[in-house]
């Protein structure tokens, strides 16, 4: 549970899912065994979850994932700041479309993956028996480490980048190359529900500001008890027993 815990912010950027239904999501369900005599009820979880192309909540995902699946371990180079987001304008820097430029479209980070729209294609062919041959053209993934760069937007050419601070204690990516400062952009603030969060319209099942500043609760030196009784006008008329300590 805790190493699932550390890839939730991740996840959840563009998704927008609550963290608890993206744990809830990725569990296998549960299963009833027979601990020394006692039937005892316990959460199914695969340990090493493989991460693909699709996203933990999808049935594709939990598919490939089932519980007795057994997949080649796949060993990813940590990073230790990630540079890349929504939006960036990146090059290629292998394959086919070496040297051409694109928008990063999505992300990845549990894999080191991006994808980059329009480049880096493959074309998978889908025979179904009664139906026509169906061509559809996927973009596969690209890895951050080695082979995309962000580009430069002084001189656009590939550069490598750091974080720095401003003088306002702003927290920047810079090219070590320029020194000229990458913005980050708009689209890596977008999500599946809106587009930038000052836009966002309240729906009928979404909290209001005003009623999260409502303080409902009011702490006292009471029992949960002796207050329950005075919010409900029960009077205690009994008297305990006397007790003897000897």
């Amino acid at each position: 549970m805790a190493r699932f815990r550390q890839i939730i912010p991740i996840l959840t950027e563009f998704s927008n899912l609550p963290r608890k239904y993206i744990e809830r999501e990725m569990f296998q369900g549960t299963v009833t065994e027979n601990l020394h005599g006692l039937w005892t009820t316990r959460v199914r979880q695969r340990r090493n979850w493989r991460f693909t192309t699709y996203r933990p909540w999808t049935e594709m995902a939990k598919q490939q994932n089932n519980p007795g699946v057994y997949r080649k371990k796949v060993f990813v180079e940590p990073i230790r700041e990630w540079n890349f987001y929504r939006g960036d304008r990146v090059e290629i820097l292998v394959g086919k479309d070496k040297g051409k430029q694109g928008i990063v479209d999505c992300i990845v980070s549990e894999r080191n993956w991006v994808f980059v729209q329009g480049l880096n294609c493959t074309v998978r062919v889908i025979k179904q028996p009664g139906m026509p041959t169906v061509a559809q053209k996927i973009e596969t993934p690209l890895l951050v480490t080695s082979e995309v760069a962000l580009v430069d937007p002084s001189d656009n050419k590939p550069c490598s980048v750091e974080w720095r601070y401003t003088e306002a204690g702003e927290r920047v990516r810079v090219s070590t190359r320029t020194n000229r400062l990458i913005p980050r952009p708009a689209m890596a603030e977008e999500t599946k529900d809106y587009k930038k969060k000052d836009l966002y319209k309240d729906g009928d099942k979404d909290t209001s500001a005003d009623e999260l500043k409502l303080v409902t609760f009011q702490p006292s030196k009471k029992t949960f008890e002796q207050d329950l009784m005075d919010k409900r006008g029960i009077v205690e008329t009994r008297k305990p027993a006397p007790t003897f300590w000897y």
